[in-house]
């Protein structure tokens, strides 16, 4: 350091001077203090020596360019200790071993801190500047790993006596849980590579055999919840033994192989175990036998969706047995009660028993859906629940009750693949309860058509909304009639009410029913009516449908006084006894106009209902025959007033009546296949038969499944309208015409 010109202060590099002409004899002179100090200080007698002069010489020795014999010669100084080292290490007792060599390993590791200490100028100054040395560090690992670790006579008996001490402890045995980590720990020291192939490899693969031999022996010794009881315990042990002595990294390649052995390759077999298997647990409800089996299989690739298919395939078969069971399909009400009870316990068993997982909700829904469409008659049953909720409104309810009630139905009503056919009949069905007067809540009605909206659309409610609107209309249209000149003036001698209903919003009647043959007082009233109606809207036409309307009589039956409530059709035979005393079954059908099925509903719900039964039949049969005769029954007793005769409200419809409807169906199912064609054509201009089949399918499954031959036919019918085109070469191939 000097003081340059004007005051600057100036820094001179110092630079050590390199000796030249140097001969061999420097260097082993130096070196022999060197070697002397290393194996002193591997032999752990390091006391005495000066770590100043040898740090100096050292640093002489690098300084003088003998850097690269240096670092030989220390190199050569380590293996040579570290193979005396693999010799005492062999000459051990099998106790002894690895207890030797974790002392030998931290002997070595320690010595090798020292050795740095001294060589700490070639460490900084010297190796940085050849990339084909290894640091001091790194060289101790290496040499210790070539000429201990992997000495031809220590590397299979350290992995034997190590993969031995895991044996006896997953035996059960108390082992050294301590030695064993360190001598992982020295695997892992040396490099993944050889923590990998000298110890985590075999260890994994006597895992697997392991764990294979005992998944086999549990297999045979045990039921399905004992087994699953027995892995779960065992992978909470090869956690814990992976925390205590393992590689953090090895934890969850040795649970896999865990879970591969004692899950995943047994999960079908489990699975199927006679008398405790997937399904013996699911028809016990064993809810924390199946938990543990969820957690389980969770934890294979493909575990869950094995247990979801066994799951599935079980409840479909079950579900089957339920919805095709002759003698449950005859109450219609007790047919759906059954479905929703055994709705309910499987949406309690996927939630306690699988964690309320999406997947399975997703399983058991698509089986519901499976099985519940193989009863053609499944729409119709849900829509009788309905009513039958409806109908009975809040009586003996709660309204939450009621309409959780609704809820539950709205469930199974989702799974319905022909929901149409369900509108159908739901029609029907709110339209006699509308004419019957049988609407127990309104607010019940509006909210499970709110539901059905949601559900469907506006379009699927549309109909049953304006069903409400002709009701009220209707009501303030009488409120009118009995002001209007044309009631005054009759002098009618009944109390008449009419209900105007929209045709097309209305479900169709059978035309038969048109011809009923009404009492003369009847039908002055509705003379009456007509003259009001067509005064006030010109050009409308009324149709009577004497099958949707009630009654309500007056009677004496031996001087004791009743008021009858029935419906029209009963009205009109019951009126034919106020002039004749006893009347056959053809001379009633003659006299009325009933259609003949209907006649005899009719006549069976006047004579042979215990209770109801204000006619006498002769000869007294559940049966009715053509010459079977009727006569008022003056016996008649009835601790109430006014008595209710009426049809049973939970009938399912008859053979025919089904057949009728569906071929309705069918016919109003076409102008919608059609016109779900023409959108996509529009839409798409040109489009293959599949895709056309596949996307008609996709449009109109909120409603119904078509026929894929229905909708090849309606292509067909659009094609003869000059809708839409074929390919002239590719015969599959459509076009629009626009």
């Amino acid at each position: 350091m000097s003081l340059g010109r004007g005051g600057r202060l100036k820094l001179d590099m110092f630079t050590h001077p390199v000796r030249k002409n140097l001969d061999h004899s420097y260097f082993d002179t130096n070196w022999a203090l060197l070697e002397n100090a290393i194996k002193e200080i591997n032999n752990h007698n390091a006391s005495r020596l000066s770590f100043e002069q040898l740090y100096r010489t050292a640093y002489q020795l690098v300084v003088d360019k003998f850097g690269h014999r240096l670092y030989a010669a220390v190199r050569e100084a380590e293996a040579e200790y570290l193979r005396g080292v693999a010799e005492r290490l062999d000459l051990l007792p099998s106790p002894s071993f690895l207890p030797g060599l974790k002392y030998e390993w931290e002997r070595h590791m320690k010595s090798m801190g020292v050795i740095r200490a001294f060589l700490l100028y070639m460490e900084r100054m010297y190796i940085p500047n050849q990339p084909q040395l290894a640091p001091l560090n790194q060289l101790g690992l290496d040499l210790w790993r070539d000429g201990v670790v992997r000495a031809p006579r220590i590397a299979p008996r350290a992995r034997a006596l190590l993969l031995e001490a895991v044996a006896r402890d997953r035996g059960g045995e108390l082992v050294d849980a301590s030695l064993l980590k360190a001598i992982t720990s020295m695997y892992m020291d040396l490099g993944p590579v050889v923590y990998r192939d000298d110890f985590e490899t075999p260890f994994l693969e006597q895992t697997s055999l392991f764990y294979a031999a005992e998944a086999a022996s549990l297999l045979q010794a045990a039921d399905c919840p004992a087994y699953l009881a027995a892995a779960a315990r065992r992978l909470e042990e090869e956690r814990a033994r992976a925390q205590a002595y393992l590689c953090p990294a090895s934890a969850p390649r040795l649970l896999g192989a865990v879970e591969r052995a004692l899950i995943g390759d047994q999960l079908p077999a489990l699975l199927d175990l006679p008398g405790t298997g997937l399904v013996p647990m699911l028809r016990a409800r064993q809810y924390d036998d199946l938990h543990v089996l969820y957690r389980l299989a969770a934890r294979v690739p493909g575990g869950p969706v094995m247990v979801q298919e066994a799951l599935g395939a079980h409840l479909r078969e079950a579900g089957k047995a339920l919805v095709t069971d002759p003698e449950r399909a005859k109450d219609p009400l007790a047919f759906v009660q059954r479905l929703l009870e055994e709705r309910e316990v499987w949406e309690n068993l996927v939630e306690k028993a699988f964690a309320g997982d999406r997947q399975f909700v997703y399983t058991v829904n698509r089986a519901f859906e499976a099985f519940l469409n193989l009863n053609p008659r499944s729409p119709e049953y849900i829509s009788l629940y309905m009513d039958d909720k409806l109908r009975r409104g809040l009586k003996g309810t709660s309204e939450e009750e009621l309409e959780s009630a609704l809820d539950k139905a709205i469930l199974l009503f989702r799974f319905l693949q022909e929901k149409d056919v369900f509108e159908r009949y739901y029609k029907q069905h709110l339209a006699k309860r509308l004419l019957q007067g049988r609407i127990s809540s309104d607010d019940a009605e509006r909210s499970l058509l709110v539901k059905l909206k949601t559900e469907c659309g506006y379009q699927f409610t549309s109909k049953l909304e304006s069903m409400f609107t002709d009701v009220k209309t209707s009501r303030d249209m009488m409120a009118e009639f009995r002001a209007h000149p044309a009631a005054c003036a009759g002098n009618l001698e009944l109390d008449l009410s009419v209900q105007v209903l929209t045709t097309g919003s209305w479900p169709a009647q059978n035309s038969q029913a048109v011809h009923c043959v009404l009492p003369r007082e009847v039908e002055a009233a509705t003379d009456a009516f007509r003259q009001f109606y067509t005064s006030a809207h010109s050009g409308r036409k009324l149709t009577w449908q004497p099958g949707m309307g009630t009654a309500e009589i007056k009677a004496n039956f031996g001087g004791k006084r009743h008021e009858l409530s029935c419906n029209t059709h009963q009205m009109v035979v019951l009126m034919l006894f106020n002039d004749s005393d006893r009347l056959t079954t053809r001379e009633i059908l003659a006299a009325t106009q009933v259609p003949d099925a209907e006649l005899r509903r009719v006549l069976q719900s006047l004579a042979c209902v215990k209770g109801k039964n204000v006619l006498r039949k002769e000869p007294m049969s559940k049966e009715i025959g053509d010459e079977d005769v009727f006569s008022v029954n003056d016996s008649f007793q009835s601790r109430l007033y006014k008595v209710k005769i009426g049809m049973v409200v939970a009938q399912r419809e008859s053979d025919e009546g089904k057949e009728e409807t569906r071929e309705r169906v069918e016919e109003d199912r076409k102008p919608q296949i059609e016109a779900a064609i023409v959108r996509i054509m529009k839409a798409r201009k040109q489009l293959s038969h599949n895709s056309i089949v596949s996307e008609v399918t996709r449009q109109l499954a909120v409603r119904f499944i078509p026929n894929q031959q229905v909708i090849k036919k309606r292509i067909e019918s659009l094609i003869e309208r000059d809708f839409m085109e074929r390919d002239a070469t590719d015969r599959t191939l459509y076009r629009y015409i626009a």
